[in-house]
């Protein structure tokens, strides 16, 4: 399994949080995502595969949040 942390400027309340752990955690491939409101960030565990990185970005974006420099 592959960690990474993704910067999520607009996240400021737990509706943000909500959204973003149910769209990422409903991505195949992914183990666990933690969104931490105060610094803005989406931790994830994932399989790896860059397909699955894609997926998880798209899923963000998805639900209405930017995603930059992906």
């Amino acid at each position: 399994m592959t960690n990474r942390t993704l910067s999520v400027p607009e996240i400021h309340c737990g509706h943000c949080k909500e959204s973003i752990e149910g769209a990422v955690g409903e991505v195949q491939g992914v183990e666990r995502a933690t969104v931490d409101i105060d610094a803005s960030t989406v931790e994830f565990e994932f399989d790896g595969a860059d397909g699955t990185f894609t997926a998880i970005v798209n899923a963000i974006e998805e639900v209405g949040y930017e995603v930059p420099g992906q």
